[in-house]
């Protein structure tokens, strides 16, 4: 069965551990614990909240600093973003959950290097990684703005040169940088099965409604919006897979995702 749950914990939680609890209640039963602006959460403190999602029946996953730039003109930074990957890793392992979603890079002034510079990057967490002993994935998302490096097409690129990354298959932002090209059942289907392909895993995916223009994505929007329309999603919870995780990250995560989970059949 997919697991279905919330980017961060949902409104009114006193702490990770309250808000795993809040979404097991609501019939949820994923979590993305986010660290986008600092990866501040103690490693004994992640172990607790590890195996309080156990108990609860709980996938989790995190999502790295969006900081992150392996294509940045900055030394500093691309160091920084070696750093910043390999601390979200750290923690998605004493979680003991599955992946660490990355933004990977933006184009800047060196678009031509960016899917290389990727590489680079990757490779050196990765190599970081094997010396420390975490077994987690390196999740790198699709992206919504025409200006920032994350097509799946480039995405493929990077997983067949490091080895532990995989795709994470963001709709929304996918949809907005076609310029509303998820229409069908069979382009959510085709995303699901090219992620396949290149993992060999069943997909980690993020939902929203979005708002978009010539340069892509403006801002998330309520799943509802129709913008995709992800009843083309739901009907395709078998081509998904038991192991496939959907995380809701609209301007209403909780109540989306319950929304979502019963679209799901869940």
């Amino acid at each position: 069965m997919v697991h279905v749950g919330t980017a961060g914990q949902p409104p009114g939680s006193r702490g990770p551990v309250d808000a795993l609890r809040r979404l097991a209640a609501a019939g949820l039963d994923a979590m993305e614990v986010q660290f986008v602006r600092q990866v501040s959460m103690p490693l004994d403190r992640a172990e607790e909240v590890g195996r309080a999602a156990s108990d609860l029946g709980i996938r989790l996953s995190a999502h790295a600093p969006y900081y992150v730039n392996f294509n940045s003109d900055k030394e500093g930074v691309r160091q920084r973003s070696v750093v910043w990957t390999l601390e979200t890793l750290r923690r998605v392992d004493a979680m003991g959950a599955t992946v660490a979603v990355v933004h990977a890079a933006a184009y800047g002034s060196r678009p031509d290097d960016a899917t290389a510079a990727v590489v680079d990057g990757l490779k050196e967490v990765r190599s970081l990684m094997d010396e420390a002993g975490l077994n987690a994935l390196i999740g790198v998302e699709t992206m919504g703005k025409k200006g920032t490096w994350g097509t799946l097409e480039e995405i493929s690129a990077v997983c067949a040169k490091v080895e532990g990354t995989v795709p994470v298959l963001d709709f929304a932002h996918i949809h907005a940088r076609s310029g509303g090209g998820l229409l069908s059942e069979y382009d959510f289907l085709s995303l699901i099965e090219m992620s396949r392909d290149i993992s060999g895993r069943d997909p980690h995916c993020h939902c929203s409604g979005v708002e978009y223009g010539e340069k892509g994505e403006r801002k998330h929007l309520p799943l509802d919006s129709g913008q995709p329309d992800y009843r083309h999603l739901a009907s395709l919870s078998e081509q998904l897979g038991k192991d496939a995780v959907l995380i809701v990250e609209s301007p209403r995560p909780l109540d989306d995702a319950v929304m979502l989970s019963g679209m799901m059949g869940k």
